[in-house]
């Protein structure tokens, strides 16, 4: 079994000047095509998501809205989420792309898979855009793994710098999906969800993993969250597959956020949740991109994800350690212990 990946750059969904770019993606595939990475791995075609799909996390009335926005030219559907008259065919594509991934993955038909598709879609809620996201593509891929394939629990974890407010949303009272998120967390950062006290409602609560970090918190902080935290967790739930939410945001050098992981630290991160994979549902892992907005940073972090699905021990790392000490969090992962019960 192979490693499959799918690309979706949605070259006409596009604003100029705004963060979230298909330069994002040129700038991966650049990179990709520079190493033999891409020779070790399956590229599967753009797959659009039928709107039955959709559906499954999605209101008809924020269907509508999107595609009549795109009829009518595009435009701007909140302060930072904008369409253009090809957005709403290139989300479909990302989702579509994306739950493809998921089949070949659930099928046993790849060993595990990178779905790089844009629009992003963790911050695309039950009935609502933001955040750059259109659709929810890791939120339609976890209701393929479970309608179509049988899953019976989910595992998403979100390794975005920003909450993803919309995966919350969509499964907040869901016992059946564990959503886990570490991210920065204070005044006037973008979304302003996630805190601590956010564990899920109804037969949900507890079901919510939330790993809110200040400003400051890298390799050391986010490696101690999984053995400490995350790990404990999703072994009592027990999940049938795993995807990930990888944004590459919380990099040190990233413009837009002011946590301090490395490329290291991450690539650190994708081998613990590949080794949960392993451990707890037969190797089953997709990871789907959401952000990361300096070239190298989300490059790189990309490449030595693919490394690590591969089972390869190389690491690219240009931009090296940053010159900001990390901040303490011990006080965070306590509160969440006993919290969660893992003490």
């Amino acid at each position: 079994m192979n490693t499959v990946l799918g690309y979706v750059p949605s070259l006409e969904h596009s604003q100029p000047g705004h963060p979230e770019s298909p330069q994002r993606m040129l700038a991966i595939m650049d990179l990709l095509e520079s190493t033999n990475i891409l020779s070790d791995i399956s590229q599967v075609d753009i797959n659009t998501t039928q709107i039955e799909q959709i559906t499954r996390v999605h209101s008809e009335a924020l269907i509508r809205r999107i595609r009549q926005t795109c009829e009518r030219g595009g435009g701007h559907l909140d302060a930072d989420t904008y369409t253009t008259a090809d957005s709403f065919k290139l989300a479909l594509d990302a989702s579509g792309t994306t739950t493809i991934l998921l089949d070949l993955v659930m099928e046993s038909e790849a060993r595990n898979g990178m779905a790089l598709v844009r629009p992003p879609g963790h911050h695309a809620e039950r009935d609502r855009v933001g955040g750059f996201c259109l659709f929810n593509n890791i939120a339609v891929a976890a209701r393929q793994a479970q309608e179509v394939h049988g899953a019976e629990r989910v595992l998403i974890v979100d390794i975005d710098v920003h909450h993803g407010n919309g995966t919350q949303d969509i499964f907040y009272d869901d016992p059946t999906v564990l959503y886990v998120s570490i991210h920065q967390f204070g005044y006037f950062f973008y979304p302003g969800t996630g805190a601590i006290n956010e564990i899920g409602t109804g037969p949900g609560h507890g079901y919510t993993v939330n790993i809110p970090f200040p400003p400051g918190a890298g390799d050391q902080w986010y490696l101690a969250a999984f053995n400490d935290l995350i790990r404990p967790r999703v072994k009592v739930f027990s999940p049938d597959v795993v995807l990930v939410s990888a944004g590459f945001d919380a990099h040190w050098i990233d413009p837009l956020a002011s946590a301090a992981l490395t490329l290291g630290g991450y690539s650190n991160l994708t081998a613990k949740l590949i080794e949960m994979a392993d451990d707890f549902c037969s190797g089953k892992i997709l990871f789907v991109l959401e952000g990361g907005y300096h070239p190298i940073a989300l490059s790189h972090g990309v490449l030595n994800t693919l490394y690590r699905l591969k089972g390869y021990d190389d690491l690219s790392d240009p931009l090296g350690l940053s010159s900001r000490p990390e901040q303490d969090m011990t006080n965070v992962l306590s509160t969440l212990r006993d919290l969660h019960l893992l003490n």
